[in-house]
């Protein structure tokens, strides 16, 4: 039987040997109380390693997210965000629907980045007029999902901190995978943490923990964001059973990254080869592949080139209209890049017949 490539996201990695092995092994107490010994210790590690003084262990990336905006928010401020972000796309407008924050969406840039002078202009209300909600938050992400990957640079992040800073609000970072991003400039993520007040980053995409992420921050964020978790219902009783997974993670997966990098770089070669496929925009400088079907060289649409993919193994996802996403993990081989690259080529060569 041929194997199955799963590309569709690094969301589809599974735990690790030494993390099923440090789930059954970890100390445990009751988080709830503050006494979970191995949680205290994850979230310990995460602040070092992103180089700030306190963490909070949440479920998930969209609880983080949505925590770090009711946190630096009030009830009718507004949140400055990318209109190709996941916190605005993909994370069902919470901090709307449950803080009352308003989302202003600025336009995303081909490389991931808001512009800085149309933050500027959002931010920018008269705040003596009750008409207007007043901005309190800006939220940017690295790498940007929707754009491929793309890490922004560290002089971009320094310049969006200065802005916020200027306006007198927060700056909130989406780096789910800020790890991709570090590996990507060659820089500690710390040195990318930097410039936000805090930062959320996942365990469970291309770390390959099963479930978790970290809002890193000053402490009274941290505090503050501690209570919206338990508002929010992510409060967790032996959760060192998760944190445990995501100490292995954090010691033993990210330097390993740079294999999922290099993976990506060989499937987007092998799809530059394959008439009728395009790369859009560029070759990957993270963990994704972005590319389309040139509807001017084949007859496929991108809904029958998936399902041929589908029917033959390979499994990849619409991202946006008319655009598709690779994503490499580590549950993708060399050789799987390989096959995945061979059965797409073979997809497209069978394309449909014209309509006469």
């Amino acid at each position: 039987m041929s194997p199955v490539v799963e590309l569709r996201s690094d969301t589809f990695t599974l735990p690790t040997a030494r993390m099923l092995e440090a789930a059954t092994r970890a100390r445990l107490g009751d988080d709830v109380y503050g006494e979970d010994p191995t949680v205290r210790e994850l979230e310990e590690l995460s602040a070092e390693l992103l180089g700030k003084p306190a963490a909070c262990l949440m479920p998930s990336g969209t609880m983080a997210n949505l925590a770090a905006l009711l946190t630096h928010s009030p009830r009718g401020g507004k949140a400055v965000v990318g209109a190709e972000s996941d916190i605005y796309v993909y994370e069902a407008g919470g901090a709307a629907v449950l803080g009352g924050i308003v989302y202003e969406p600025v336009p995303t840039a081909a490389d991931g980045s808001l512009p800085l002078d149309a933050v500027a202009a959002v931010c920018e209300v008269d705040a003596d007029d009750p008409q207007f909600a007043l901005p309190a938050v800006l939220s940017v992400e690295t790498p940007n999902n929707r754009r491929g990957g793309v890490p922004l640079s560290l002089d971009y992040l320094a310049g969006a901190a200065a802005l916020a800073r200027d306006h007198g609000i927060a700056f909130h970072l989406d780096g789910a995978r800020i790890f991709n991003a570090a590996l990507a400039l060659g820089v500690p993520a710390a040195d990318i943490a930097a410039h936000a007040d805090t930062v959320q980053f996942c365990l469970s995409k291309g770390l390959s923990a099963p479930v978790g992420s970290m809002l890193v921050g000053d402490e009274a964020s941290i505090a503050t964001a501690h209570r919206y978790r338990k508002m929010l219902g992510g409060g967790m009783r032996q959760a060192g059973l998760i944190a445990a997974c995501g100490i292995v993670a954090l010691t033993e997966m990210v330097d390993r990254l740079a294999d999922d990098h290099a993976h990506a770089a060989r499937l987007a070669s092998g799809l530059a080869e394959i008439d009728g496929l395009r790369l859009d925009p560029e070759p990957p400088r993270t963990n994704m592949v972005l590319f389309a079907v040139d509807t001017e060289r084949t007859t496929h649409t991108t809904a029958s080139f998936l399902a041929g993919a589908e029917e033959r193994g390979v499994r990849i996802a619409e991202l946006g209209r008319d655009r598709i996403r690779a994503a490499t993990h580590s549950g993708v081989t060399a050789d799987d890049v390989d096959h995945a690259v061979q059965v797409l080529a073979d997809v497209m060569a069978a394309a449909p017949r014209a309509a006469r």
